[in-house]
């Protein structure tokens, strides 16, 4: 996308693992189901939560769903591929809450699975195209995980039966 605006790196370490080689946002946009997460309060007691990335004039519009205490839940932020990342890595905002890096960190070549992480290693998302993964992706995907530093004992699967 030539009128997404990059922003600037960080001087952060990279830390949290190198990201994949390069993003293509067009392919990235859509809708994704979350198959796993290292646990966060904001989810917590979430089901059936997606992400869905859509371009907006020269920001990333990301909207994340789930289902909390029998209703729908709305996040909303922004996001901005950095700099130079190949757009591997993104600085997202979710209003004046809460600013971030997202890192992906895996993406399967036809865009079917992704993960995402940051450079804390405090957040990761294993996500998928569809509500449900094969076992060996997913463990494949943990596997990288582990590999690059990040607590895959504390995963929590997502509960997708909404989807069924």
């Amino acid at each position: 996308m030539q009128d997404i605006k990059r922003v600037k790196p960080s001087n952060k370490p990279g830390r949290g693992g190198r990201t994949v080689e390069e993003v293509d946002l067009n392919r990235y946009f859509g809708r994704w189901f979350e198959i796993a997460r290292l646990p966060a309060e904001l989810e917590k007691d979430c089901r059936c939560a997606t992400a869905e990335y859509s371009p907006d004039g020269n920001e990333i519009v990301v909207k994340n769903r789930c289902i909390k205490n029998g209703r729908e839940v709305v996040a909303r932020a922004t996001a901005h591929p950095v700099a130079g990342s190949n757009d591997s890595r993104w600085s997202i905002r979710y209003g004046e809450h809460f600013a971030g890096d997202y890192w992906i960190i895996a993406l399967d070549e036809n865009y079917e699975f992704a993960m995402v992480g940051e450079p804390e290693r405090q957040r990761l998302w294993i996500l998928s195209r569809s509500p449900r993964m094969d076992e060996k992706t997913y463990r494949s995907l943990v596997e990288t995980a582990r590999a690059k530093g990040y607590p895959v004992d504390l995963l929590q699967k997502t509960d997708q039966s909404c989807y069924q």
